[in-house]
């Protein structure tokens, strides 16, 4: 009935790392042309990248989408299938949020100590909260995808709203 496609996400995603390849080639080139590697980027690297990040983001929703909601549409209401496999994969997941949690507040604790030799540096600050975020995320798609009761429902092409 209504098609939830994957072509466009995966080609979406494929052309985000061709970008991401060719703001790497730019810096190759101009470190080939200058003689050394540039500490800042240009202004058409950030372009590159942004548009590249953006691209993958929107390839990466639809794929996640295609995968929670399935390639066809279906007006009803469908249960999910009881396994233990998501239980535990959520269980080992709330694990690690709980440990990557704490290196985190570790860190913060750390870099607040004016005292300390050796302060954390801020790209592991924010690496450890990007994976937090990453496996937050996991976690609310696989309670979606395996403990969710869905329901679709379906509407003439004449009904009352204007889409």
């Amino acid at each position: 009935m209504y098609r939830n496609d994957t072509v466009v996400p995966a080609f979406a995603i494929i052309f985000a790392v061709a970008l991401f390849y060719m703001a790497y080639l730019v810096t190759q080139r101009v470190a080939a042309l200058s003689g050394h590697t540039p500490a800042e980027l240009t202004v058409g690297q950030i372009g590159l990248m942004a548009f590249g990040a953006v691209l993958f983001m929107y390839g990466f929703i639809g794929l996640l989408s295609n995968w929670l909601e399935g390639a066809e549409l279906r007006p009803g209401k469908h249960e999910p299938e009881a396994s233990s496999v998501p239980v535990v994969a959520g269980v080992i997941l709330s694990l690690a949020l709980a440990a990557a949690s704490g290196v985190f507040v570790r860190t913060l604790v750390l870099a607040a100590n004016k005292e300390a030799e050796f302060p954390p540096p801020t790209w592991l600050q924010g690496g450890l909260f990007a994976a937090m975020m990453l496996i937050i995320a996991l976690l609310i798609a696989i309670y979606k995808k395996f403990f969710m009761a869905e329901e679709v429902l379906a509407e003439d092409e004449k009904g009352e709203f204007p889409w």
